[in-house]
C-alpha cells in the first residue's frame, strides 16, 4: 500500500480546545473565527488569496485515534458508512472545511465558519469555486434526516 508523508502548512488557533464544544449534527452552526497562521516558508503562497471571500482549508483531525467505517452520527442516531459522514474516525484522518476569508494580516488569515481545535495543523488551503448550482445538489441521508426534522418541528407547531 503506498503512503504520502505531508506535512503541516500552518495551524489553526481557535477557542475550541475539545471536540465537545465544536457544534454538530442537524441545524449546527459554525459561527467560530479564528486563525490559520501559515509557516513562514509558505508564506508566498498567499499571493492574491484576499480576493477570495470563502476558501477550503484541508486539516488533520490531530486527536483522531483509529477509525471506524461505519458509525452512528449525531443527525440521525442511524449508523452510516464513514465515507457519507463527516466523522473524524477516518482511515485517513483528513478534514475539510469551507471557511470565510475576513481579512489576511502577512502570514495570518482570519478565518470565520471554523470547526477545528486550537492547534489543528492545515495541510493546504485551495480558493473556493464551485460550478455546481444550489438546485443541482444532493444531500443523501443528510437531507432525508433534515426533511424529518422539519415534519418534527411542524408537528410540534414549533
Amino acid at each position: 500500500m503506498e503512503e504520502y508523508r505531508m506535512r503541516p502548512i500552518g495551524h489553526i488557533h481557535s477557542a475550541y480546545t475539545e471536540t465537545s464544544q465544536v457544534p454538530k449534527g442537524l441545524g449546527a452552526e459554525h459561527t467560530m473565527e479564528g486563525v490559520l497562521e501559515v509557516l513562514p516558508e509558505f508564506v508566498a503562497g498567499l499571493r492574491d488569496i484576499e480576493g477570495f471571500s470563502h476558501l477550503w482549508i484541508l486539516w488533520v483531525f490531530h486527536r483522531a485515534d483509529g477509525y471506524a467505517l461505519v458509525g452512528g452520527t449525531p443527525t440521525d442516531g442511524r449508523e452510516h458508512g464513514v465515507f457519507a459522514t463527516r466523522s473524524p474516525m477516518r482511515p485517513n484522518p483528513i478534514g475539510l472545511t469551507v471557511v470565510q476569508l475576513v481579512r489576511r494580516e502577512g502570514a495570518r488569515l482570519y478565518l470565520g465558519g471554523i470547526d477545528m481545535l486550537d492547534g489543528t495543523p492545515v495541510l493546504d488551503i485551495k480558493p473556493y469555486t464551485s460550478s455546481i448550482p444550489m438546485e443541482r445538489l444532493r444531500r443523501g441521508w443528510l437531507e432525508e434526516a433534515e426533511k424529518a426534522r422539519a415534519a418534527e418541528r411542524a408537528g410540534s407547531g414549533r
